[in-house]
Parts: C-alpha cells; structure tokens; sequence
C-alpha cells in the first residue's frame, strides 16, 4: 500500500478531495520522505477539515478564510494544558508549528494555481530583499527565530554521568551524536558499511539527512575506542552486515534499533540526569555550538 493510500485512510477528508490527493501522491512520486508527507498530510487535513465546518469551497476561499484557519491554530488548547508555564499560557501551537502546519496549505495552493483551478494563492510567501529591509513583503504569520537551548556544562556533565552506569551501545549512540552533530533518524540509519575506522569517519548518506546531501564526518579517538567495544558486542548479536545499532531486547532481538527507542534511552537519561529539556536533537545543537564557540 502507498502511503498516500495509508495518510488518505488515516484522514478521510482528503479522500474526499481529488485534488488533494493528487497532490499528495505528486509529492510522494517525487520521493518526499514518509514523515515529510506524514506532515503534509496532518496539516492539509486540518485546514480542509475547517474548510467543511466553516462551509466554504477551498477552491474559491480568500485571505479571510487562511485566517481564520490561522486563529484556529493559535487558540487551540496546548497538548500540555495548565502544566505549561511561559508566556502563551498554554494556548495555542507555537509559531514553528503553525509555520509547519501553513507549508502544505501553502503548497496544495501552488499546486492548484499551477493546474489553472486558482489565479492566485490566498496564503502567499514571505520576500526579502538583501540589504532594504523596507522593501521585504511580510509573510502571512511572522516567523519567531528563537536560539535553540543548550545544556550548561554541568548539566552535559551530570548526563555523562548518568550514561557512563548505560550499556555501551546506548554510549556509544551518545558519542556519535554529539561527535558528528547527527539527527536522530541519521544516527538510527548508520549501518556498518558507513564506518571508516581508519579515518575515524561516518558517513551520513543522502537519504537518510533532511538536505538530502550526503557528508562525511569524524569522531573522536574516545568514541573510536567506545565503538570498538560496540562493535564487538554486536557481532555477538549478529554478524550480518547492515544496520550498525541493533536492538537487544527479547521481543525485537537483532532488529534495527528503531527512532522511538532511542528517544526513550535519551528521555530516560535526560529524566535521571534531572534535565528535563535535553532530547535526541540537543547534542547537534550543543556540538554546533563548541565548534562555533572554537571558531
């Protein structure tokens, strides 16, 4: 089954709709990843679901009617409810996902413009002009940039601390990501093939980063040693070449280890570490930062 077959049963409102569906199938013949069209998918769904209870056609709606949209998602109760502390008083999706949530809308519209069905998109884009900032055309939601938080190197210590009780698969995962700024899905994805042990590289392949270009980075000689041992316990797993981190637990034995396991290793240390902030995206951040911080 395609997988705007399973997004099309998993949201019904855009079975219902020819052109959305062409167009998340287009999307899905241009070989987006499954979690980009997993994104296109939930944020199209939303906005035409509005569109039936507001009763318009989304073929003939204006401006007003992305607003309304637009308000929708700003007054929508926080998933955290009254745990959240800030100044949204939690209410309301954050702005980077509301921006994520306007991509597919925006999209579907360019999609329709470009098919003849629309002589322009009611959502539009952003413009800047190097230089005049006056001459820049504001996008339809502004778009906060925040910088990103990292821990304070206590906190990175008490971590470390906390991983070194763990199995030396899981230090071995943490080392790398912090070594090679890896994402998650990239670190998951590493099979053996990716390691130069000589060199001291891995390389992260073109299909498993966000860019989709591939780049080959080094780590550090602790973390070589800390692979060595892994890869020693893992041939005792299997000695099968493909995917480098392989799950140990008696249900999934020797299968890949999948993304939401690691999430959970990383929360649970994060937890026991009393760093309640850090998450698997947290060491490509800190990583970025050293570096820039040593120029």
């Amino acid at each position: 089954m395609s997988s705007t077959s399973v997004l099309t049963a998993k949201w019904p409102v855009l079975a219902q709709n020819d052109h959305a569906a062409t167009w998340l199938q287009a999307w899905e013949d241009l070989g987006r990843a499954p979690r980009t069209l997993d994104a296109y998918a939930r944020g199209l769904a939303e906005y035409l679901a509005l569109c039936e209870r507001e009763a318009v056609d989304p073929l003939s709606v204006g401006r007003s009617h992305v607003g309304v949209f637009v308000r929708e998602l700003t007054r929508r109760p926080h998933r955290r409810g009254a745990n959240v502390v800030s100044i949204e008083s939690g209410v309301g999706l954050a702005n980077a996902t509301i921006q994520q949530r306007l991509v597919p809308v925006r999209l579907f519209y360019d999609f329709l413009v470009e098919e003849g069905l629309r002589e322009s998109n009611p959502v539009g884009r952003g413009r800047y002009t190097p230089g005049r900032r006056a001459s820049g055309q504001r996008g339809l939601v502004p778009r906060f940039s925040k910088l990103p938080w990292i821990p304070t190197e206590q906190q990175w210590l008490d971590l470390l601390e906390v991983a070194r009780r763990e199995p030396v698969r899981n230090r071995v995962m943490l080392a790398l990501a912090y070594d090679a700024a890896l994402r998650r899905e990239e670190l998951c994805s590493l099979r053996t093939s990716d390691l130069d042990p000589a060199h001291r590289t891995v390389r992260v392949r073109a299909e498993t980063t966000k860019n989709r270009l591939e780049r080959v980075v080094p780590y550090s000689a602790p973390t070589g040693v800390l692979l060595a041992d892994y890869l020693a316990r893992r041939a005792a797993i299997s000695r099968a070449r493909g995917p480098l981190f392989l799950s140990e637990s008696r249900r999934n034995h020797g299968q890949p280890l999948s993304l939401w396991t690691w999430s959970k290793v990383v929360r649970r240390l994060a937890l026991t570490a009393g760093i309640e902030r850090f998450s698997t995206h947290t060491t490509r951040h800190l990583c970025l930062t050293d570096l820039a911080r040593m120029g």
